[in-house]
């Protein structure tokens, strides 16, 4: 063999060899072309558990993941941990009473391990903190009050038997995370025999107090995608909204498969009590499924809270 046929056949066989080695390097990406560890998906044994007397709702339990939880999501991540980075949300391991109103106490500690006193505000509060039912037929948004420790203190309504789900959304406003919106959570029980409630199939629209809410938009997980609010009554549209918390509307969302958490952003802007009857939201959502939303506005000087469920593609 010629020693220009010796290095053709070299040339031909590196030349098929970096394309095995190519292939199967894409084949590891995906078809995105960024690779995936399918030994990274979370899974939580919790997920598969059956319903019970303290989560009647048959979907998993309140901590439970279901391969999207460490997904960072619009707020800083899904809710379903008390630690985000380095901030770290504690309250006593005790239940609360059904049926009656009662004070939840929690303190939000630092990456240095003390309790934090410095918050920024957002949506003119320095402090959001829900209670949601494992089921979605509970939902509460108080903004609570801090003791000079960094104890906080939420007066909550009465709540019914069951498996709750705690959250506290918040801004730090100094340190590594200062200017990040961050949530954090807790399970917490209530004790007593709590009824199975089905979720409501989803659908655009909602009554509440003589209020019809519609919301237009076809949300995708992961994606950044606008989304509009509707208030009519009496079959006539809705244009003396009153501000809520610098805003026209609060939205809250909760999945229904977890618990997972996200609150989406309004985008329309403020001018007296002349909001309606459209209100824009910057919507995204971190993972796909049925999401229950949450929209609270305030009307005739009350505060109204419409609820339904949305299918995330």
């Amino acid at each position: 063999m010629s020693s220009t046929s010796r290095t053709s056949r070299r040339r031909a066989l590196t030349a098929c060899a970096t394309a095995v080695v190519l292939t199967a390097l894409l084949a590891a990406c995906g078809p995105g072309g960024a690779a995936h560890d399918s030994a990274g998906t979370h899974h939580d044994p919790a997920a598969s558990a059956p319903a019970s007397a303290a989560d009647p709702s048959g979907h998993p339990a309140a901590g439970a993941a279901d391969g999207m939880a460490d997904m960072p999501g619009p707020d800083g991540g899904t809710g379903l941990t008390d630690t985000v980075q380095g901030y770290r949300l504690t309250a006593p391991d005790t239940p609360l009473p059904a049926g009656a109103a009662a004070d939840y106490r929690f303190t939000v500690t630092g990456p240095d391990g003390r309790a934090v006193t410095d918050f920024a505000v957002d949506q003119t509060q320095r402090m959001h903190f829900y209670a949601v039912r494992s089921d979605l037929t509970g939902f509460q948004h108080l903004h609570p009050t801090m003791a000079a420790d960094g104890t906080w203190t939420a007066s909550l309504a009465a709540l019914a038997p069951g498996t709750w789900r705690t959250y506290a959304s918040f801004v730090p406003k100094s340190g590594g995370a200062a200017g990040s919106a961050l949530v954090l959570s807790r399970p917490v029980t209530v004790p007593g025999t709590a009824a199975a409630v089905p979720l409501p199939p989803a659908a655009t629209t909602a009554q509440v107090d003589g209020y019809t809410v519609t919301v237009r938009g076809e949300p995708m997980a992961r994606m950044a995608h606008p989304m509009t609010v509707h208030i009519a009554r009496d079959g006539g549209p809705v244009t003396d909204l009153q501000p809520y918390l610098d805003t026209y509307a609060h939205l809250t969302a909760v999945h229904a498969g977890d618990l997972a958490f996200a609150h989406l952003h309004p985008a329309t802007a403020v001018d007296g009590d002349h909001g309606g009857p459209d209100l824009t939201f910057h919507a995204e959502f971190p993972q796909a499924g049925d999401w229950r939303l949450f929209l609270q506005f305030r009307a005739g000087g009350r505060l109204h809270t419409a609820e339904l469920t949305l299918r995330v593609g």
